[in-house]
């Protein structure tokens, strides 16, 4: 959705239920006459916030302007343009947290001449006044969604515009070396300072390798961000939910020796080093004449087919089965991990036998009952997801699709450049695929994004933000 009146918006800005405080944002060239109209100071007077100083703070009431009624005790942050978040006039009531005064509160200010904010349209504000760019506000929205501290130590780092930066550089020096290019080829009997052959050679190897420096890093930074959905499969019964609890270090799955026990899908969050792995537990797979069961199992094969990382697990007690053969062949082609769960038992499995049958994959013995192997499984995890060297605290990481497909379009114009180079091809045309480049790095941080897809972005915002 565009949003083509402007207007001032209002909208409540902290989650719903109850709690101590709870925030309403109103933004908008008449922010400051909305607030003058429903707020009243201790004394039951208005004030003249058009007259106060930017960034103040106002203890009183908010009050309905027709009925002269008190909605709600309040504290009034008053932000004025450029210097808030949106780059407008900004009002701010810290309200009590139920949801009954806020919503009172809100539909005041919407009766005295707000509108109801869009979702993101605050930080669709701040990006349309300069005051972020689009990567930054996509920082927003990871900070909100993070899931680890890592995840939201790269949030911050976004929108505190490290990828900006780096992104502004590249694109000064493709811009520098297209004057260079239009300058030599407008006055072609002039030798231009600063630019030849073998140098441009050098510039344009060094933004390839910068470009693809960050690429390098987007496989690590999407697992940071997004989190890797790991599924626990095997046959009924093997402690699949067992593993669950102890992952979790918590009794979130019931247990029991029953098969079948589990007939729903499972999903929990833990964090391993930073990376947030969305585990799920599923139902045993059997073949079964219980219609609930038969569904949990039916769940448990579409999980499998999303699954970044499975985890099966095997009783070591019981051997290795047709009906675990039969699983393996469902999940073989993706990363797996396979486990031997029982090991405090007696063996039924020899190493001979599992490398023959599961040569392609990590096998790991554990106990769950007697807490042994489990770290064994998390570094094996870590290896299996995290195939790569760990790039450094202070290097830049690509986190979102979006920004890799940029930078993958970006190296293969600079590509198509480097050829043109080598090749000893006329200077025109080298500036078609310098500006495509250019274009490309621009939609990082939406200087040359189209509207439709920066309204796409903002619509995944909360309302409110």
């Amino acid at each position: 959705m565009t949003f083509i009146d402007e207007g001032t918006i209002a909208a409540i800005s902290t989650p719903f239920g109850t709690a101590g405080i709870g925030k309403i944002r109103v933004s908008g060239p008449a922010a400051l006459e909305l607030a003058e109209r429903v707020f009243r100071d201790k004394n039951k007077k208005k004030r003249d916030f058009k007259g106060s100083k930017s960034h103040t703070v106002h203890y009183g009431y908010v009050v309905d302007p027709g009925k002269k009624k008190i909605a709600d005790e309040v504290i009034c942050i008053i932000m004025k343009e450029p210097n808030s978040f949106t780059g407008e006039d900004v009002v701010e009531f810290d309200c009590h947290g139920g949801m009954v005064p806020l919503k009172r509160v809100l539909e005041i200010l919407l009766q005295n001449g707000a509108r109801l904010a869009g979702p993101g349209e605050f930080s669709r504000r701040a990006f349309l006044n300069g005051r972020i760019d689009l990567s930054q506000a996509e920082g927003i929205i990871d900070i909100i969604n993070s899931k680890t501290k890592k995840g939201l130590d790269l949030a911050l780092e976004h929108l505190g515009g490290k990828l900006s930066s780096k992104i502004e550089d590249l694109k000064e020096q493709i811009i520098i070396m297209l004057a260079h290019l239009e300058a030599a080829i407008d006055f072609p009997e002039d030798e231009i300072e600063g630019f030849n052959s073998e140098e441009t050679g050098e510039k344009l190897d060094k933004i390839r390798r910068e470009i693809k420096g960050l690429l390098e890093s987007s496989n690590q930074g999407k697992i940071y961000r997004e989190g890797i959905k790991t599924v626990i499969v095997g046959k009924p019964n093997v402690g699949k939910s067992s593993l669950l609890n102890v992952m979790l270090e918590e009794k979130r799955a019931i247990v029991t020796e029953i098969p079948g026990t589990t007939r729903d899908i499972i999903e929990e969050y833990i964090n391993i080093d930073g990376i947030p792995l969305k585990i799920i537990d599923t139902a045993g797979i059997r073949e079964t004449e219980d219609l609930v069961e038969k569904m949990g199992v039916e769940k448990t094969r579409e999980s499998l087919m999303k699954a970044d990382l499975i985890l099966m697990m095997l009783d070591i007690n019981q051997g290795v089965t047709e009906a675990d053969l039969e699983i393996y062949k469902m999940v073989k082609e993706k990363p797996v991990i396979i486990i031997l769960n029982k090991i405090d038992l007696s063996s039924q499995i020899n190493d001979q036998e599992m490398k023959k049958y599961f040569r392609r994959h990590s096998i790991l013995k554990i106990s769950i009952k007697e807490q042994k192997g489990l770290k064994d499984l998390k570094t094996a995890i870590m290896d299996e997801v995290l195939n790569e060297e760990l790039k450094s605290d202070d290097e830049i990481m690509i986190t979102r699709t979006r920004h890799r497909d940029a930078l993958i379009r970006a190296l293969e114009a600079l590509k198509r450049v480097i050829v043109t180079h080598d090749n000893g091809l006329p200077y025109d045309f080298f500036t078609i695929d310098l500006k495509d480049c250019l274009n490309s790095l621009g939609e990082i941080t939406g200087e040359t994004l189209s509207e439709d897809i920066i309204d796409k972005i903002f619509s995944e915002f909360c309302i409110g933000k």
